[in-house]
């Protein structure tokens, strides 16, 4: 389970008396939670007396995963490759040693020949350690090895696959976009290691944006107690069905405080299709980064909050930049779609199919315009964490010298700063072209939101609400017409040794 915490759950449903007593269906082999057989254990409208039937229905198929692994640890003995390293129990290498170690989580059976789903993070190694063996163990004790048929790292689902010369009992998806906030569901897995717990609470919101800006930030919360072990195992609502998949907890100490995560089924389900039948999962790419419209930044554009996102860098060569797509844009709707913090952009152009032609509605310069673009491939995790497109530099620089000015000026007034012209000759120092333009941070008050948002020495202001700024007096100028016109805050594009220029909203004071 991740630290975020993954958590999961999972039950069975089901019908005859024979079905409950041994776990298995009579004759045909049928879903546990087959409708047919769900109808004398689920409760009725209203709250339940009782989870009771419901859970020993289900819970057949919910599963213990674990695995076995071999993580790579530095070698610790400081005399490792002397004629002293064997006193320390080191031996004579001096490279890196090898430890054993063991994962824990939870998944449940999607069919009657053995396939399981969990989540991806639950069978793969830390680190640079590589998983030996995975084990499934279904709710009678009995333990299976289990073959990976594949995963998936940006959703963090997994399919496994174990044999048996009976039947397994399984359950099924169910319809996600249909739970509502309010509803109960329940969860069935390992948490700690404690198999076969289940506990019961409530839909707390559909759709919740945790703000991780991956592909699928897009979840069921609920305030079913899940906890470490509880990853990949199911969610399920009063009918039965498999409505989500958990996967994450917010917890500041470390154990369930009632916000829990599951990947909706609506999500997961075709996923686990292709990777079940050994398909390639393929998503959309824009190549931008991104950030929300909060209130600051909002406020320096003049334009409502939480509604589209920000285009902070536009990454060469992909589709945003050959649609035309800039930094500084607002994206407020895409292929129909309005972009929101609960319909995020990551997540509409992650589900749209690479290579298919889409209108993006955005705002630039305070001008709504719409451009057409062919959607790319997104790559995968291991490339997109090798690029540099993202870096995040924040590197002090004291290499230069300038003089602040002399005396209180519209920007120490209003935004908290002092500067000073950009010369070729600091321009080099800073590591940027001779022919740059702009002007240089030398202070930042403490105080000011301009110090908060981490304005620091060295920083290079290029424009300021998206008029290029080529000396002091411009950027005094953009300011004191930002405060005529009522303008909380300006949005600064500012220029930092080692990464790529990005747009920051400051407040005025």
């Amino acid at each position: 389970m991740r630290y975020a915490y993954g958590v999961t759950s999972a039950l069975l449903l089901a019908g005859s008396a024979l079905t409950l007593a041994t776990g298995f269906p009579a004759g045909a082999q049928v879903a546990q939670n087959d409708q047919s057989e769900m109808r004398t254990v689920v409760p009725r409208a209203g709250a339940p007396s009782s989870f009771a039937d419901l859970t020993q229905q289900l819970q057949p198929a919910v599963v213990n995963i674990s695995t076995r692994q071999r993580v790579k640890v530095q070698n610790s003995n400081p005399f490792a490759g002397t004629p002293f390293g064997d006193l320390f129990g080191g031996g004579q290498g001096n490279g890196p040693q090898t430890r054993e170690a063991q994962s824990l989580g939870s998944g449940f059976i999607i069919s009657a020949d053995g396939y399981v789903v969990t989540n991806n993070h639950v069978i793969t190694a830390d680190g640079q350690g590589e998983v030996e063996s995975i084990t499934v163990t279904t709710p009678d004790g009995t333990e299976y090895p289990a073959k990976l048929v594949g995963k998936d790292a940006a959703s963090d689902l997994a399919v496994l696959k174990i044999s048996a010369p009976k039947p397994f009992p399984f359950v099924k998806f169910g319809d996600s976009r249909k739970a509502r906030v309010g509803d109960w569901v329940i969860a069935i897995g390992n948490p700690f290691g404690l198999g076969g717990t289940v506990t019961q609470g409530i839909v707390s919101a559909v759709y919740r944006n945790t703000g991780s800006g991956s592909a699928y930030d897009r979840y069921l919360q609920t305030d079913a107690s899940i906890n470490r072990g509880n990853s990949g195992g199911p969610m399920f609502d009063m009918q039965g069905n498999v409505i989500g998949i958990n996967n994450a907890i917010f917890s500041p100490t470390g154990g369930s405080v009632g916000i829990g995560f599951a990947i909706p089924a609506e999500v997961a389900a075709p996923i686990v299709d292709k990777l079940r039948a050994g398909q390639a999962i393929e998503r959309g790419y824009l190549g931008v980064r991104i950030q929300p419209l909060s209130e600051d930044l909002a406020a320096s554009l003049g334009l409502p909050k939480n509604r589209g996102e920000f285009i902070q860098a536009v990454e060469p060569a992909q589709a945003a930049a050959k649609a035309g797509i800039q930094a500084g844009d607002v994206v407020v709707k895409v292929d129909g779609k309005e972009v929101s913090p609960d319909q995020t952009l990551s997540f509409i152009v992650a589900n749209t199919t690479p290579g298919k032609r889409i209108p993006i509605e955005l705002i630039r310069n305070g001008q709504r315009l719409t451009v057409q673009t062919v959607v790319g491939k997104r790559p995968t995790e291991e490339e997109l964490a090798q690029q540099s497109f993202d870096p995040d530099a924040q590197q002090d620089d004291d290499s230069f010298a300038g003089k602040p000015q002399q005396g209180p000026s519209v920007l120490q007034s209003s935004l908290g700063v002092v500067a000073i012209p950009l010369t070729p000759q600091i321009a080099r120092q800073l590591g940027a072209g001779e022919d740059a333009k702009g002007v240089v941070i030398t202070a930042v008050d403490a105080s000011s939101d301009a110090a908060a948002k981490g304005l620091q020495r060295g920083d290079i202001v290029l424009s300021a609400n998206y008029v290029n700024v080529a000396n002091l007096a411009d950027l005094e100028r953009i300011v004191r017409t930002a405060k005529t016109e009522g303008r909380e805050a300006v949005l600064l594009r500012i220029q930092r040794r080692g990464g790529p220029a990005q747009y920051l909203p400051v407040r005025l004071r």
